[in-house]
Formats: structure tokens, C-alpha cells, sequence
């Protein structure tokens, strides 16, 4: 008798563990799911909103809209992104249905016209990463982007013939090569990505977070092709490639 009162108190201890255990875990659920919900930059679910934080799930949200145009348009106008669509043009391995402008963004020279994820992008690593590390490491305000260009119908480099098509045959990609502040300074990924710690560190810390709004970033870090340039672009063959 007392055998058998032993083995029935081992079962109801079990079992308040398990109860214990089954409501710690959906505490901690309820908890991190209400986190999520005010972090939305970090909830897959969340809508996308360029005026929020990079966060963890930002880049994959980006990566989706290239398969959907209305729904990245969507994504500017709910942001409250001015921008302009221009007619489709190209044909073949270069055709660009997707033509996207931004309206209030300083690039130079002039503004190209780029897929709508790209452009979203672009505003997002702006607005949350260049300009506050140009305050943070530099003091000052970038009034100017310059870039090396957008669309070119090209195979990718050192791929002949018969390689695979360039990002940039189909304006999926852009190439920025410098920083222009208010004051006249001029940030140059050339001349200071090894240079002034300042300004090293502001184009190391403006790298790593374009990582987390593109699906391919390549600085000097990748090979010295682009040492003169950040390639940004949201191909859906090398996601996650950050170098």
C-alpha cells in the first residue's frame, strides 16, 4: 500500500512539473509575442513601414516585394515616400517592367531609376543608418549620395558570355561610391575605408547595416573590384551575402 501511495505521489509531482513548466513557457510566449508587436521591425508578420527600425526581420520583408510591385509601392506610399513610376522598357535578360524613381532622395548625379525593392531599400538604409552614423561618426548631415549607376545590360564581371545577368541588367542593383555632408566634406569609400578612424568607421557601420535592408552588399571587404564601392542590390540568388 504505501509501495503504491510513493509511486502515485511521483506521478502527481510529474505532473505539477509539467503544469509548472507548460505555464513558464506560455508566460514567456504571451511575453515574447508582445514584444514582437512593439518591435514590429523585428515581426515577420508585421507589416513593413519604412519608418521604423532596421530590425531582424526587415531585409526578408524587402527580399519579398520583388515579387510583388504593388504591394512595394504600397510599402512607399504607406511610409509616406514620395517617389515616381516610369514606363516599362527593355526586352530580353534586360527588360525593366519595374521602373521606379525616387523623388526626394539627394543622389548624384541625378536620380536613376531602379526596381521598387531596391528604392525602397535605399530610403530605409538612408534615413535609419546613413544619416544617423553620419551624425554619430562625423558630426554632420549628408546632403549628397553619390553614385556609380544603376541599369547597365551586362553579364556579371569576369563571367564571359555565357554567364549569368548582372543585378544591374535590370536596374536591381546600385553602386554608391561617396558621401557629400553640409559642411563640403566628402566621404569617399575609396580613399577612406582604410583611412580616418571617423570615417572608417562611418562607411563600416553604414556596410553592415545596408546587411540588414539588401540581399547583397560587396565593399572593398568582398574584392578589390569594389574597392571604390558599395554594391547594393535584392537578388534572390545570393540573399544573406554581406561582405
Amino acid at each position: 500500500m504505501a509501495r503504491k501511495s510513493g509511486k502515485k505521489r511521483k506521478r502527481a509531482g510529474r505532473t505539477i512539473r509539467h503544469m509548472l513548466l507548460l505555464t513558464v513557457i506560455g508566460i514567456a510566449g504571451i511575453a515574447g509575442w508582445n514584444w514582437l508587436n512593439t518591435h514590429p521591425q523585428h515581426n515577420p508578420f508585421a507589416p513593413l513601414d519604412l519608418r521604423d527600425p532596421i530590425g531582424w526581420a526587415t531585409a526578408r520583408k524587402l527580399i519579398a516585394l520583388k515579387s510583388d510591385t504593388q504591394e512595394c509601392r504600397a510599402v512607399l506610399d504607406h511610409s509616406e515616400v514620395a517617389y515616381a513610376v516610369l514606363p516599362a522598357t527593355g526586352e530580353g535578360a534586360c527588360a525593366r517592367p519595374d521602373r521606379t524613381q525616387l523623388e526626394a532622395f539627394p543622389l548624384a548625379p541625378g536620380t536613376p531609376t531602379l526596381t521598387c525593392p531596391v528604392a525602397t531599400a535605399l530610403e530605409l538604409w538612408r534615413t535609419k543608418s546613413v544619416d544617423q552614423a553620419a551624425l554619430e561618426y562625423l558630426g554632420g548631415e549628408v546632403v549628397r549620395i553619390e553614385h556609380m549607376g544603376a541599369f547597365n545590360c551586362r553579364r556579371m564581371r569576369g563571367s564571359g558570355s555565357g554567364g549569368g545577368w548582372s543585378e544591374h541588367a535590370t536596374a536591381n542593383a546600385i553602386d554608391i561610391s561617396a558621401f557629400e555632408l553640409a559642411d563640403g566634406r566628402r566621404i569617399t569609400v575609396l580613399d577612406d575605408w582604410d583611412g580616418d578612424a571617423d570615417r572608417a568607421g562611418f562607411l563600416r557601420a553604414i556596410r553592415d547595416d545596408a546587411c540588414g535592408v539588401f540581399a547583397t552588399v560587396l565593399s572593398p571587404d568582398f574584392n578589390a573590384a569594389h574597392a571604390d564601392h558599395f554594391h547594393l542590390d535584392q537578388s534572390s540568388r545570393w540573399v544573406g551575402v554581406c561582405r
